[in-house]
């Protein structure tokens, strides 16, 4: 008799704590098959930090294949499933397609960045959802106070000096938190950029930052950043993006070249070809994360609504502290189903949450004790470290290193603006020219407008990115939700 066949989409918070988990549930008697972009595991909770230059990339990554020996891994995204067929139709990384056949299906699609209908986002903004954005972004903004620095036009170096971040949750929080930190690291001491005045701001149609948190922690942010030096505007969004700068809805026009777009996420596209019950996008799944109707498919995470059996009627939010104890309960589940183990419903309350604002700088509740100051970075950073998988010894050596010598400011030119556009199915791979040896323009310098960069082309199957185009039926991986993946919501 042949092994039961699992297949787990995506890699992310829920993805990879179902896989780890349903390998040791297994123990070798079922084939267990990750389909996933990229070969690693992404702790997105640490991503501003690698943008800021405190951390390397690799710090924040934890290979699929070295941690998960017994679990195969297939390089590919997901385009179509064939819910009565089961199977799964994927393109892999060179353009090649291939199927996938299960008996049991587990969704953790994850999300992408939510995309709104304001003018000239989708071609000026870029997001913060992945590896590549956030390597563009350490990059661009480095490059910007060097251009600055070298201008003697005063309106220039002004717009080149500041850095725009819409969206006031974690993610939004932190970038602009962290990137005042960077970009004054770099201007500190040096003379000849006297001129030069890095400005953040941070907007959010909310009445304070972290609106999702409790109110003392959203105050003890809210005072630091304005205390760092970061323009907080509560209650203000973008009209209009442009490549000169924003519009804002109060009518003034900021000059500026970057825009960072950090307003929330929405599910991944692929839930909604599946023509399953949603809720706003995500799958409706029980209390034990099956799909109703189909008992072969599960789903966890971003990608599924999962009822709240701590609040009768709502459903889980998405982000990482869910994410990553569905996986649990999900892989649980899934062996109960081959007859291995009992069903579990999930049920899970928050257990605190961290916001990280560089520096000593944090805000904490760990078990609903409210902490600031170097006790909640001190709890903040303890958290990271007992949440990642994997990497804690080098990510502790890249913080003491930070603590104690200066960042290295340079940019390495790796990934450019058009490969990381805002509307994008897969935010953790950098799109690639439309033929091989480079795009047309691929050495064309960033500060120029967006009009005259290369148009990114769509990988094969998928429709081109825009801000009108309708989402298809492709796929992405369970980018984490935070302790895991900060979906927005994140803990």
């Amino acid at each position: 008799m042949s092994r039961p066949r699992t297949v787990i989409v995506g890699a992310g918070f829920a993805g990879y704590r179902t896989a780890r988990t349903l390998s040791r549930l297994a123990r070798g008697r079922a084939d267990i098959t990750l389909l996933n972009p990229t070969d690693y595991f992404l702790y997105l909770p640490l991503l501003p930090q690698v943008a800021a230059g405190i951390l390397e990339p690799r710090r924040v990554t934890v290979s699929l294949s070295g941690t998960l020996p017994h679990v195969r891994l297939v390089l590919g995204e997901a385009d179509r499933i064939d819910l009565d067929g089961r199977t799964v139709h994927y393109t892999g990384p060179e353009g090649d397609g291939g199927t996938l056949a299960y008996d049991r299906l587990v969704l953790a699609a994850g999300s992408v960045n939510k995309l709104l209908p304001v003018p000239g986002v989708a071609e000026h903004a870029h997001g913060f959802r992945g590896l590549p954005e956030a390597l563009y972004l350490r990059d661009h903004v480095t490059r910007q106070v060097e251009l600055a620095a070298s201008t003697d036009d005063p309106g220039e170096r002004a717009a080149r000096c500041t850095f725009v971040v819409v969206g006031a949750g974690y993610t939004g929080t932190e970038v602009a938190a962290h990137g005042q930190l960077f970009t004054d690291a770099q201007v500190r001491g040096r003379p000849l950029w006297t001129g030069v005045r890095p400005r953040w701001m941070l907007l959010d149609i909310a009445d304070r930052v972290l609106p999702e948190l409790d109110e003392r922690l959203s105050r003890t942010a809210g005072e630091v950043l304005r205390e760092r030096g970061v323009d907080v505007r509560m209650g203000t969004s973008v009209k209009e993006a442009t490549p000169d700068g924003v519009l804002l809805t109060d009518g003034e026009f900021v000059d500026t070249r970057t825009l960072v777009w950090c307003v929330g996420v929405r599910p991944d596209p692929l839930a909604e070809s599946l023509g399953l019950p949603l809720e706003r996008g995500r799958l409706l799944v029980d209390p034990h994360l099956r799909v109703p109707g189909r008992p072969e498919v599960f789903a966890c995470g971003d990608a599924a609504a999962v009822p709240d059996l701590e609040k009768p009627g709502e459903y889980t939010p998405m982000t990482a502290q869910h994410a990553w104890r569905q996986g649990k309960v999900c892989a649980h589940n899934v062996a109960a189903s081959f007859g291995d183990g009992e069903w579990r419903a999930y049920r899970h309350k928050d257990m605190g949450f961290v916001v990280d604002l560089g520096g000593v700088k944090a805000a904490a509740n760990p078990l609903g004790v409210h902490l600031s100051g170097p006790a909640a970075g001190a709890v903040t950073r303890g958290y990271h470290l007992a949440a990642m998988p994997g990497n804690r010894v080098r990510v502790a050596a890249d913080w003491f290193l930070d603590a104690v010598l200066p960042r290295q400011a340079v940019q390495l030119g790796l990934v450019r603006s058009w490969s990381v556009p805002l509307d994008t199915a897969s935010p953790e791979l950098a799109r690639m020219p439309d033929r091989p040896g480079g795009g047309p323009a691929e050495d064309r310098p960033e500060g120029g407008p967006a009009k005259d960069r290369p148009a990114p082309a769509p990988p094969a199957g998928r429709p081109p990115p825009g801000p009108h185009a309708a989402p298809g039926p492709v796929k992405r991986t369970d980018t984490p939700a935070d302790p895991a993946d900060r979906s927005e919501g994140d803990s």
